[in-house]
């Protein structure tokens, strides 16, 4: 058990220098309680304490950062007796508030302004966001778990398209064009002067139909409150980076996917059009990847569903389960890219979107001419997808490591129901793979890692001498029959 005086010292040193918004903490050893102030960067330097208890429940605390429904940052230490319930978009609220433990002192945490007087009152805490930057996630986090009617939706989701798109219109900051690259050619020239052109001439005629058609006026969005924390990591977003050619030079150094020449022509042009459009933009381009690779899954469902309707297969059809799960985690990888700002970009959202549709129904016609050719197609673009993510990762390793996770990553990753998360990976026992998120480096490597199972399961549903099956349901059969 560690020596409450060298708590007290370590904590005491740690919050002398540091300001709000930080963190109040408390820990409890026998008789002796000690306070003191921390922010997340210096939570993860307690993380390397020479203190045991002080190490564990620091990094602990790192990973347990959640957000509750007024934007407070509450964090806690958790054992398995505490429940925490979150929505979709990473915002949640703790219950169960303090660990028990006669193996180490028990330590609360919870943000709290300076002034211990005002902790009762919500609108003094300092606000703080985790990585909620996400358009969608805005609308789409609340709500009944069933839709509404297709009309009333696809209405609001126009109204708040159609209020992006103006403020995009009318407000987007405009840089001189030669400022932006030196080097460009005549062709990229002409494309940037015809694309502001035709930028100035909808501000014009927006601002025409505003004044003479009675087209209502609109706003430009109020900014958050300041909040240096926040602000400071959108600024360590921004300084991402992803090589396009550095992800060719790992695929073609890696073992090759064979696949017939008519399937490399549109991952050629699929990849191809990615480096173009998502240059010097990597969170952007995760976020498409994410919306487009969800769909291989959908579609496998889609056909094998139908095929069994129409008594024409059922033989493995435990399959679906696997592929829902790929797409549930798929889904996940979304959101997190979402928590980034993936999606703040209306060209953005309005491309992946149609992308993703279009390619949901070239998916189903694939699968009607060869189900194996659907799932090389889709071995190829999980393989392309693990090349981009680790070379992300080796490019960005330090600015990432000092970065936090984002909340939707550490409720996926880390929950204590990871059913789902070993339903997809068939190349393996359940339970074998836990990755942890004390850094938005594990996320991105946990990503990785996922994507190569993704290859792994697809390449098992290209051999027709064995079945896909459950990796649960055989870790359930193994214990029956011992």
């Amino acid at each position: 058990m560690g020596n409450p005086a060298t708590l007290v010292g370590t904590l005491s040193t740690a919050s002398s220098s540091l300001c709000a918004p930080h963190f109040s903490v408390s820990v409890s050893t026998g008789n002796h309680r000690i306070s003191g102030s921390s922010k997340w960067s210096t939570l993860r330097s307690l993380g390397n304490a020479e203190n045991l208890p002080l190490r564990t429940h620091a990094r602990e605390l790192v990973r347990r950062r959640h957000l509750d429904k007024a934007g407070v940052a509450v964090c806690v230490v958790r054992n398995k007796d505490t429940v925490a319930t979150n929505d979709d978009g990473g915002n949640g609220k703790i219950v169960g508030q303090e660990v028990e433990n006669h193996q180490s002192p028990s330590v609360r945490i919870e943000e709290k302004s300076v002034d211990d007087s005002a902790v009762h009152d919500t609108a003094s805490l300092p606000r703080k966001f985790e990585f909620d930057y996400g358009f969608q996630a805005k609308f789409l986090r609340s709500g009944p778990t069933v839709p509404g009617n297709v009309l009333k939706l696809a209405l609001e989701n126009f109204g708040r398209e159609w209020r992006a798109l103006r403020r995009k219109v009318l407000f987007s900051e405009l840089t001189p064009i030669r400022s932006t690259g030196t080097d460009a050619g005549p062709t990229q020239l002409i494309g940037a002067y015809a694309g502001r052109g035709l930028l100035l001439f909808l501000r014009g005629l927006d601002k025409f139909l505003t004044f003479y058609d009675g087209l209502q006026e609109i706003q430009p969005l109020k900014k958050n409150e300041a909040n240096a924390e926040q602000d400071d990591m959108r600024e360590k977003l921004k300084q991402l980076k992803l090589d396009s050619e550095k992800v060719w030079e790992r695929e073609r150094s890696r073992e090759q996917v064979e696949a017939p020449w008519w399937i490399f022509l549109p991952y050629y042009l699929l990849c191809g059009m990615l480096d173009i459009i998502f240059d010097n933009r990597p969170i952007q381009r995760f976020w498409f990847l994410e919306t487009v690779a969800r769909m291989p899954y959908f579609s496998f469902i889609s056909m094998l569903h139908l095929y069994e309707t129409l008594g024409w297969w059922r033989i493995g059809a435990e399959v679906r389960k696997v592929h829902f799960a790929e797409e549930w985690n798929e889904m996940h990888h979304l959101k997190i890219m979402e928590s980034l700002g993936g999606d703040l970009e209306w060209g953005d959202r309005f491309f992946a979107q149609h992308a993703a549709f279009f390619y949901y129904w070239v998916l189903n016609g694939m699968f009607l001419i060869s189900p194996k050719v659907a799932y090389n197609f889709s071995e190829l673009l999980e393989s392309h997808a693990v090349d981009t993510y680790s070379e992300f990762c080796d490019e960005n390793e330090e600015l990432l490591k000092s970065l936090p996770p984002s909340p939707v990553a550490v409720e996926y990753y880390e929950s204590g129901d990871l059913y789902m998360y070993d339903e997809f990976q068939t190349s393996r026992p359940p339970e074998s793979r836990r990755p942890k998120m004390d850094s938005l480096y594990d996320v991105f490597q946990a990503i990785s890692g996922d994507e190569a199972e993704h290859v792994k399961t697809m390449v098992a549903c290209q051999r027709l001498d064995r079945r896909v099956e459950s990796p649960n349901r055989i870790k359930y059969n193994s214990k029956n029959k011992v």
